[in-house]
């Protein structure tokens, strides 16, 4: 059941992923390499104005990954919490004398409460 549970969010969060890349990352990116593009058609300009261009192009899509990858982080910190909540729980069961599939039920219902 466990392991049922992981499954299902592991599979949760890469179609979430997949979508957001799918429908905003990508379309961000087409733009910023648009604009790169646009960058490098100025003949006048000098490297550094053409560096300088490039990076504002790019500063969009370095904020919307860094975003992603940041609530990544705290969704996995929460979920590991979350997990290790559960596992006190049933290990706190065990320590009180509770019957093995007692507690097996407890951690399920946790994890499936909570995860």
């Amino acid at each position: 059941m466990v392991e049922l549970q992981q499954l299902r969010v592991q599979e949760t969060v890469d179609s979430m992923v997949k979508s957001l890349e799918r429908e905003n990352i990508w379309k961000m990116q087409g733009l910023m390499l648009r604009c790169s593009t646009g960058c490098c058609k100025d003949s006048q300009a000098s490297m550094q104005q053409v560096h300088q261009c490039i990076e504002h192009c790019h500063a969009s899509l370095a904020q919307a990954q860094a975003l992603v990858t940041s609530e990544l982080e705290k969704f996995q910190d929460r979920l590991a919490r979350c997990t290790t909540y559960c596992s006190d729980k049933a290990k706190d069961s065990i320590d009180v004398g509770s019957e093995e599939l007692q507690v097996k039920w407890r951690l399920e219902t946790c994890v499936t409460k909570y995860g």
